[in-house]
């Protein structure tokens, strides 16, 4: 299964796979490779669940993205991806991380840990294709608590204790 990623320093572009491989094709990673990928790290039975999850947690992530991070994700991911990012309109007010489950829990009818997990066997594709650069703006832009959902740890300075 080939799903690319690009990364670019300063004048040079690197294309890699979700392996760590070198790609052969620039053009955006396959949908139906998307959805292997996430069926894969979600461990669900069918391609079909796969591309349910991925529905429903890249409308759920289009609903907080806004600026050139939605833009360039949007971008970088298969056609059909981009399309259900890109549908929905950006809230006015941003949720955390534990907020994000919730809602997307609330609205899809699941348990918040069930939740957790489509959020993250679909995020972690999501960051490989992004890339790390991309990834960290995005992590940035949002509220505290997605790094982990992305399949990164979120490091914080020590705070004085009373």
């Amino acid at each position: 299964m080939t799903i690319q990623t690009e990364t670019t320093t300063q004048h040079r572009t690197e294309t890699t796979t979700l392996d760590g491989g070198p790609a052969t094709d620039r053009g955006a990673a396959s949908y139906t490779g998307l959805l292997e990928r996430v069926r894969y790290e979600g461990a669900y039975p069918t391609r079909e669940r796969a591309e349910h999850a991925v529905r429903s947690v890249l409308t759920a992530l289009g609903r907080q993205l806004v600026g050139d991070e939605r833009v360039e994700l949007a971008a970088r991911l298969p056609f059909e991806a981009a399309l259900t990012l890109t549908a929905q309109i950006p809230a006015t007010t941003p949720l955390t991380g534990w907020e994000f489950v919730k809602d997307l829990a609330h609205r899809t009818g699941s348990s918040p840990a069930t939740t957790r997990w489509d959020v993250g066997a679909v995020l972690t594709p999501i960051a490989q294709l992004a890339g790390p650069d991309l990834t960290e703006r995005i992590i940035g832009q949002l509220p505290s608590g997605y790094a982990l959902l992305f399949g990164r740890a979120e490091l914080r300075a020590p705070t004085a204790r009373r």
